[in-house]
């Protein structure tokens, strides 16, 4: 599913990745923890292909056997689009669309025709408990809702994996249970794979395998 070797990533003089290995499973929840600063969010944003290694003649990052490092800035674009999910701490909901609008964003880039990704957007809320949601604005949504709604976002185009940091942060301990029960709900129904930032230690202790990252490394599996 994903294979990563060698990840290094410098800013200036400050090297805050050192060199990462990491192989990811299909269907496999994995978590990374660590302190502030450990360079969790900076390989999830290279993971992601949002940010790019600092060595990447040196290194490898292939996402279902597509060397990432080797695509163009468009192609690069659209296998993003199409493989992988995003879930911020934050839900990034655009507060003039409704839940409907917001989770269909990606299918409209994708140019999925809207009647079919209006149909996959609510399809996605019913599985997410949020039938009587589709045309509620963020804003009239709680905390757990909104975050749900992105849940559903980053699922609409079927992506091969979902990427997600610290989803929970935002969320009070009730809404944070739920959606981390959710995870799990969806791998086992969808086959779903996730590769989870959190420093929540109960959901992080959850996953099929916890990651802890020091300094820029990865130092225990």
């Amino acid at each position: 599913m994903i294979t990563a070797t060698n990840i290094q990533k410098r800013f200036g003089q400050l090297q805050v990745l050192k060199g990462v290995d990491l192989t990811i499973k299909k269907g496999e929840i994995v978590s990374i923890v660590g302190a502030s600063g450990a360079g969790k969010t900076t390989l999830l944003q290279i993971l992601g292909t949002l940010d790019i290694q600092s060595n990447q003649k040196e290194s490898v990052l292939k996402i279902n056997e597509v060397d990432v490092t080797g695509l163009r800035d468009k192609e690069l674009a659209r296998f993003r689009n199409e493989h992988i999910g995003f879930i911020f701490q934050f839900h990034q909901l655009l507060p003039e669309f409704s839940a409907v609008e917001n989770v269909c964003i990606p299918a409209f880039i994708k140019r999925t025709a809207p009647d079919i990704a209006e149909e996959k957007a609510k399809e996605l809320l019913d599985l997410l408990g949020l039938t009587d949601r589709y045309y509620h604005k963020p804003s009239e949504l709680s905390g757990g809702e909104q975050q749900r709604v992105a849940v559903a976002r980053a699922l609409i185009n079927n992506p091969s994996v979902i990427l997600a940091d610290e989803p929970s942060g935002n969320l009070d301990s009730e809404s944070a249970d739920v959606l981390h029960k959710l995870f799990f709900e969806l791998r086992d129904q969808l086959g779903q794979t996730f590769v989870i930032v959190t420093h929540n230690e109960e959901l992080a202790d959850m996953a099929d395998r916890k990651l802890t990252m020091v300094d820029g490394q990865i130092v225990r599996h």
